[in-house]
């Protein structure tokens, strides 16, 4: 069986990409001296968060739709996020009318994006499983095809032509690659183990929801609890049947990264690689960072598989990161409650080129000395020894201030 599937894969993956190559972008690749210097060997990021509607799903659902022309009325899919924006664009572009449900819980960014690819978006319960099950109820009514988001041939052939062109544009001994359903590791794999059998493809997944992983180690497809996560598209409670199928033969590794670390790589590529990702498209810098991947003297390749990142996740991101590296401080003293007492401090502040993002000043909690006020500042600061010398500067003048990262007042 499995024979047979793999070589259905690598042909459909091959057919698939003119379909692709014609309404889909071949996205760039390109070399990373930082994370190279880290890795020991080179490091090349494959760009795919630059991919129509901002992720690689587009490719599977733009092969599975072309197969449809002419054979449905229209199709239906079920998802929160990217697989919805693919569907939706796939059946603009062929012509088709689409139904997309979304859980309730859905952003909407999300929403509306997927609304202005032409689908028609319902919102039906609080999660993905209520959301199928609606998107297969109104299959049935309206003679519509549901298009999975990753358990299908089609789908995972359409997500292989990803590795066609890596291996058009880059030499690789390894491939990173994120782990939700499994359909973008599968394709991958599937292709390039019958091209290039000793190149290792490695997956990454979320702690979680690491499906893949555990599945793998039972020896068959099992069920997780999934965890909130910062990479929610890569949160699913089991892997596909197909997918794992073809993981289980071709996958080298798997190896799961915790929230911190996937938010240290989101910050990490927006602030050096001027790359925008999603949690789920960060995942392999989000390894590689934390040293779960053998990189030494190999050369690295790593999917960015997507960049649709909601904007109030971001905010918190780069809050995160900036407080992280002392970029971002606060500031916690009592000052004498007469007037000029906080503009002296203030002065002392600006004179240190910081910047204030928020302060609190307190009078009346009971805990603080009588005839003073309690000051709390966050600042920006050009380093965190800038914020020390603050502290100092106040300090010297009779003000007590002591400095804190990470957390706002």
């Amino acid at each position: 069986m499995f024979d047979r599937l793999w070589q259905t894969v690598v042909e459909e993956s091959e057919r698939a990409r003119e379909v692709v190559g014609r309404y889909a972008h071949r996205t760039p690749v390109g070399l990373s001296s930082t994370l190279s210097r880290i890795a020991g060997g080179k490091v090349i990021l494959k760009y795919e968060n630059l991919q129509k509607t901002g992720s690689f799903k587009v490719r599977g659902a733009l092969y599975k739709v072309s197969q449809l022309r002419g054979k449905v009325s229209g199709v239906v899919a079920a998802s929160a996020g990217n697989h919805a924006q693919g569907v939706a664009y796939a059946s603009s572009v062929f012509g088709m009318k689409s139904v997309i449900v979304m859980p309730e819980t859905a952003s909407i960014s999300k929403i509306e994006a997927t609304r202005s690819y032409g689908a028609e978006v319902v919102l039906h319960g609080r999660v993905y499983d209520e959301a199928l099950e609606k998107a297969l109820e109104i299959a049935r009514e309206r003679g519509y095809e549901f298009i999975p988001a990753f358990d299908d041939v089609s789908v995972i052939a359409g997500q292989g032509t990803i590795c066609w062109e890596l291996l058009e544009q880059a030499e690789a001994d390894m491939v990173v690659v994120p782990v939700g359903g499994g359909g973008l590791i599968a394709g991958v794999a599937g292709v390039m183990k019958r091209l290039r059998p000793d190149v290792k493809v490695i997956g990454v997944e979320p702690e979680a929801a690491p499906k893949m992983l555990l599945s793998l180690r039972a020896g068959k497809p099992v069920s997780v609890e999934p965890k909130p996560s910062v990479a929610d598209g890569l949160i699913t409670k089991r892997p596909g049947e197909l997918t794992f199928t073809i993981a289980s033969h071709l996958v080298d590794e798997i190896v799961t990264v915790d929230e911190e670390e996937l938010s240290q790589a989101i910050y990490f590529l927006l602030e050096r690689k001027k790359a925008l990702t999603e949690g789920a498209g960060a995942a392999g810098v989000a390894a590689l960072l934390a040293g779960k991947l053998r990189t030494e003297g190999k050369r690295v390749v790593i999917i960015l598989s997507g960049g649709n990142i909601d904007l109030t996740l971001l905010h918190k991101i780069l809050m995160r990161g900036l407080s992280k590296v002392g970029r971002i401080v606060r500031l916690s003293g009592y000052v004498p409650d007469y007037p000029g007492q906080l503009k002296r401090v203030l002065e002392i502040v600006a004179s240190k080129r910081a910047n204030v993002l928020d302060i609190l000043h307190d009078r009346v909690d009971v805990s603080i000395p009588p005839w003073h006020a309690k000051v709390v500042l966050l600042l920006e600061v050009p380093s965190l020894s800038v914020a020390e010398e603050i502290v100092e500067q106040l300090a010297r003048e009779g003000y007590s201030f002591s400095l804190e990262r990470g957390s706002r007042p």
